[in-house]
């Protein structure tokens, strides 16, 4: 019986994948970012940029092919920021849950 320590709901997997999270405002800037684990609920990450609680966040994750034994594979993710953390590196440790995602098609990310 669980303690309640650990209310993940979903597996999480140890994977450092790319990470570019979109700006919200039009002439804002990308940002590129490490995941730390994933799961298909949520993710945590480390950036050098500070994140709200509760904000909104736009991002894409890459799966590379060694991960899925083909060609990468690029997927778009809206979510929340659900906790922000400093960490030992100087970095801020981000977790967010995923609402919605979607694969990007080949040729949207050829860019």
């Amino acid at each position: 019986m669980s303690d309640g320590a650990d209310r993940r709901e979903a597996r999480r997997f140890n994977m450092t994948l790319p990470l570019r999270v979109l700006p919200h405002e039009p002439h804002g800037a990308e940002l590129t970012a490490q995941t730390r684990d994933v799961s298909y609920r949520g993710l945590y990450f480390l950036a050098e940029t500070k994140f709200s609680i509760g904000s909104e966040i736009e991002f894409v994750i890459t799966l590379p092919e060694q991960v899925t034994q083909s060609n990468d594979v690029n997927i778009r993710c809206l979510g929340q920021i659900v906790r922000v953390e400093p960490t030992s590196n100087g970095r801020m440790g981000i977790a967010a849950k995923i609402e919605r995602y979607e694969f990007m098609p080949a040729a949207a990310t050829a860019a």
